[in-house]
């Protein structure tokens, strides 16, 4: 049985009868953990076991653990703090910052995968406005010059932990007020406007080795009338063709308001994976995720598709053996120390 296209949750801290019939449907193909799922390492270990136990080759497992306050697991775990404070200490001292911002990405990475977590929807690479109030402090900077090198930094810290990072939110998502969780966003500006600054830092690791990108669910009617995420524009001219990218796409959650403009969940889920998302999430909504899985469109699995989820897999790494390790150890010992600034 091969992945499917579409990325469900779970409902808590172990598997129930209705997650594994879900989690064995041929359309899933990976899962997002939250908060909820999350008591204590050997718990999450366990949990990340079972899911993987349930099919071969064996389901993704996401999180989204960004650091700040979009840390979804904390006991156990290195604080890691919020991006702008890397593009606060930039600021001072970009090398103290790029290093700070390498040692995120490898603690991030090696402590995710010591627990079962494939990877983590990191870096954030939106441009920080000072408008955006679901962005607000994810966003590493103001300048996208300097997103682009602490980000750089932030992926190669991941790489170096054997981890792929998953860059969001394309094309931008910092200029606009609106929450695409509760509103559907507009973004005026023209494509130079946005390509001058804000496609900057996608473009720049979207080059050098990117795993995933996740588009926003927000409209740019000057570029298309569809949102990011179910724009062909987007995803395949500009993104594919433009900045060369190759790795996964992966939707935005379903669920959110941005993405209502396209119908049902459904014919969300069908109108992003047509416009060129490889996977789509669905999120906190079990009755949806079902409909969605019985009515979304049977796909022939390309290749290249193989590859890219491939690409997405961690490492296996066992707590004992990152507990010893003098790299992850010097990262996390400095981590603390710019916490602590």
């Amino acid at each position: 049985m091969r992945l499917g296209p579409v990325m469900v949750d779970v409902g808590g801290l172990e598997l129930t009868t209705d997650d594994i019939e879900r989690l064995q449907h041929p359309q899933v193909g990976g899962v997002i953990l939250f908060a909820r799922n999350f008591a204590a390492p050997l718990q999450l270990i366990q949990l990340a076991h079972s899911i993987r136990e349930l099919r071969k080759p064996e389901l993704l497992i996401a999180v989204d653990h960004e650091g700040g306050r979009v840390q979804r697991f904390k006991h156990g775990f290195t604080t890691i703090p919020a991006m702008t404070h890397l593009g606060k200490l930039f600021d001072r001292d970009p090398a103290q910052a790029l290093a700070a911002a390498r040692g995120c990405g490898y603690v991030m990475g090696s402590e995710l995968q010591a627990h079962g977590v494939d990877f983590t929807f990191a870096p954030v690479l939106d441009v920080d406005y000072g408008e955006s109030s679901v962005i607000g402090d994810r966003a590493l900077h103001s300048d996208p010059n300097v997103i682009a090198v602490l980000g750089e930094a932030l992926q190669a810290g991941l790489q170096a932990a054997g981890m792929a990072s998953v860059g969001k939110h394309f094309p931008g998502h910092g200029y606009v007020r609106a929450d695409s969780h509760l509103e559907v966003p507009v973004d005026d500006r023209t494509m130079a406007e946005i390509a001058a600054k804000d496609l900057v830092p996608f473009q720049r690791l979207a080059r050098s080795g990117m795993g995933g990108m996740m588009p926003a669910h927000v409209i740019y009617p000057k570029v298309d009338s569809k949102p990011a995420g179910f724009s062909s524009i987007w995803l395949q001219k500009i993104l594919r063709e433009k900045l060369g990218f190759d790795g996964l796409i992966f939707s935005d959650d379903l669920g959110m308001e941005g993405a209502s403009t396209a119908g049902g969940m459904v014919a969300r889920a069908n109108a992003a994976l047509n416009a060129g998302c490889d996977m789509v999430l669905m999120c906190n909504d079990p009755r949806a995720a079902d409909s969605m899985l019985e009515g979304l469109e049977r796909r022939v699995v390309a290749p290249t598709l193989a590859r890219r989820l491939e690409r997405m897999r961690g490492r296996a790494i066992s707590t004992a053996a990152l507990k010893s390790s003098a790299n992850y150890l010097a990262a996390a010992e400095n981590l603390a120390r710019i916490r602590a600034v």
